[in-house]
């Protein structure tokens, strides 16, 4: 199991959100570039970052923030948030980014998601962000009426094989995970299963490794101090 230590970005910052809500922000650094280098350093073995004012706005916003952290580690990293477009896909990855977050779009545009797996494959992620165990999208603002699972079985049949699945409730909140809720959609085999949202403790993430899902997002519980990112690499192994 892979720990993914989470950047989010707004404004060009390193920020983290407390149950996705914009107003409700905490900067860790004006430097994201500094922060990405720092994981690596630390063992990362793969960053996860999002574009916050994408998320809602609906196309990148931080470029630049984003290619300073492509062109400063070597590891590889996949990037969401704002991603509604082929052309958005295309150009990431021309970036350097390894791996492509869609959320919004494939509720809204399944067909483009379709297009996506079929051009790039394994670098296609299909977000699952949930709130109360429905699909939330645009930053996490609308709720819809599909459930996350409903959404995956849909995404898997067009030939997507790996999904994040974030709790909103949990995200930022230093609590725990949804194990209920992971579990469920690992259980029903749509793919390999990424999960966020929650983590506080080693135990969270030795829990979610018998579960079974492929990698675990980290974001607050990191940059607090809850424990070291070497310590987490050692309980999921």
């Amino acid at each position: 199991m892979e720990i993914i230590p989470a950047i989010d970005l707004k404004d060009g910052r390193c920020v983290r959100l407390y149950q996705g809500d914009y107003s409700k922000e905490t900067v860790f650094s004006e430097d994201p570039a500094s922060v990405a280098l720092e994981w690596q350093s630390k063992g990362a073995t793969r960053l996860h970052v999002v574009d916050l004012d994408g998320a809602a706005q609906g196309q990148i916003v931080n470029r630049k923030a984003i290619e300073s952290i492509i062109t400063s580690i070597s590891i590889p990293v996949q990037v969401g948030g704002g991603v509604r477009e082929l052309s958005t896909i295309d150009s990431l990855l021309e970036m350097g980014v390894q791996r492509v977050v869609i959320g919004t779009a494939a509720v809204e545009r399944p067909d483009m998601v379709a297009e996506a797996v079929r051009q790039h494959r394994d670098a296609i992620i299909v977000g699952l962000d949930a709130r109360d165990g429905l699909i939330a999208v645009r930053g996490w603002k609308d709720t819809t009426s599909i459930p996350a699972n409903e959404l995956a079985t849909q995404m898997m049949r067009l030939g997507v094989q790996r999904f994040l699945y974030t709790d909103i409730s949990k995200d930022g909140t230093m609590t725990e995970p949804n194990f209920e809720a992971v579990k469920a959609i690992v259980d029903s085999g749509v793919g390999n299963i990424i999960a966020a949202g929650g983590v506080s403790t080693l135990a969270h993430i030795r829990r979610l490794k018998e579960i079974g899902v492929e990698g675990v997002n980290i974001g607050l519980a990191l940059y607090q101090g809850a424990f070291s990112l070497k310590d987490a690499i050692l309980a999921a192994k």
